[in-house]
């Protein structure tokens, strides 16, 4: 049985939803990168005025944590979907780039850190 939290499934998933509804001509990677910016404003709004402290604890409401969930789920379709069509690998772009991150921030360097 396959998993329906696979990545790989999720991208084809969203490929064949857009393909079925012909919103092909539309996901340029233009288009994709505005809607993502779009969705993940959204998900700032949620947070825009609470306090610190408040924001740890958003998940506790039901009503709150549905719509986080929403336009986590939104961000996350759009950067896939961007992915698909500019044939980026976005856990191979990750790893690099927390690879590159260790080099350019050792720990040695950190805050806090005692050696």
């Amino acid at each position: 049985m396959t998993d329906p939290y696979d990545l790989a499934g999720l991208r084809h998933r969203l490929v064949e939803f857009a393909a079925a509804r012909n919103w092909q001509p539309y996901h340029t990677p233009k288009n994709l990168a505005a809607a993502l910016s779009v969705e993940a404003s959204e998900l700032l709004e949620i947070f825009q005025w609470l306090t610190a402290e408040e924001s740890a604890r958003v998940m506790d409401d039901p009503d709150t944590a549905h719509r986080v969930n929403d336009e986590v789920a939104d961000v996350l379709a759009y950067l896939l979907q961007f992915c698909e069509v500019l044939g980026v690998d976005p856990l191979a772009a990750l790893a690099a780039k927390i690879d590159r991150n260790e080099h350019r921030f050792p720990t040695e360097e950190s805050p806090g850190h005692s050696p």
